[in-house]
C-alpha cells in the first residue's frame, strides 16, 4: 500500500500564502499521476490541481478557480508533491487532500478523484476575511 501524508495547512489572512506538501511512501514511478483535491463545509470534494507524467513527459492542470494563484510542483527525489497558494481568499477555505494514481492518467480523467488509488489524510486550511 501507499501513504500519502499531508502538511502546511492552517490559518492565514485572505491575500496570504500557504504551502502544503505531500509525501508519498516509497518512491515515485517512471509514470503516475498526482493530484490536490479540496473539500469545503457543506460542499462536495473538488478538484485543485494534478500533475501527470510518462516518459519524461509531465503536464501541469489547474482548476479554473485557483488557475494563476496555485502551483502544483514536486519533487521527485523526496517522492513529494507541494501545493503553493497564493493571493489567498475565503473561498480557498477546505480541507485540502492529496491523491495519487499510479499512471499517467488520461486527460479528461484527472478532474475526477474516483480515478485516483490513494489518499491522503487531509490537511485544514482556513482563510479569513
Amino acid at each position: 500500500q501507499v501513504q500519502l501524508v499531508e502538511s502546511g495547512g492552517g490559518l492565514v489572512q485572505a491575500g496570504g500564502s500557504l504551502r502544503l506538501s505531500c509525501e508519498a511512501s516509497g518512491r515515485t514511478g517512471s509514470g503516475g499521476t498526482l493530484g490536490w483535491f479540496r473539500q469545503a463545509a457543506g460542499k462536495e470534494r473538488e478538484f485543485v490541481a494534478a500533475v501527470r507524467w510518462s516518459g519524461g513527459n509531465t503536464n501541469y492542470h489547474y482548476a479554473d478557480s485557483v488557475k494563476g494563484r496555485f502551483t502544483i510542483s514536486t519533487d521527485n527525489a523526496k517522492n513529494t508533491v507541494y501545493l503553493q497558494m497564493n493571493r489567498l481568499k475565503s473561498e480557498d477555505t477546505a480541507v485540502y487532500y492529496c491523491a495519487a494514481h499510479g499512471s499517467r492518467l488520461i486527460l479528461s480523467s484527472v478532474w475526477a478523484g474516483r480515478y485516483y488509488d490513494y489518499w491522503g489524510q487531509g490537511t485544514q486550511v482556513t482563510v479569513s476575511s
